[in-house]
């Protein structure tokens, strides 16, 4: 496991200007995964988008981990639809032509 690809919730603290107890609280609902990585928690770097996401409907918007959870798992599912309705339209211009 390389630690290259992870990063210290110390930094994404002071990056994003949030405390550690934001993180936890996260971790604990399940929204992101901490990694302890050499007595440090870490967050995988692939999980940053969405971790944006959440700290911008927190701050921005003032919604709690439960309204968070709500709003992640409602984009997930147009995202999947999206996608879908692509493959469909795909599949449906075979017989177009």
């Amino acid at each position: 496991m390389s630690t290259e690809t992870y990063i210290p919730l110390k930094t994404l603290c002071t990056h994003y200007k949030v405390e550690t107890s934001f993180f936890q609280g996260l971790n604990e609902y399940g929204l992101i995964e901490i990694t302890t990585i050499e007595h440090a928690p870490c967050v995988h770097h692939d999980h940053i988008k969405n971790l944006e996401s959440i700290i911008r409907l927190h701050q921005d918007l003032h919604i709690n981990f439960e309204g968070i959870d709500t709003v992640m798992n409602l984009l997930e599912k147009i995202n999947t639809l999206q996608n879908e309705l692509i493959a469909a339209k795909n599949r449906l211009r075979i017989f177009e032509e």
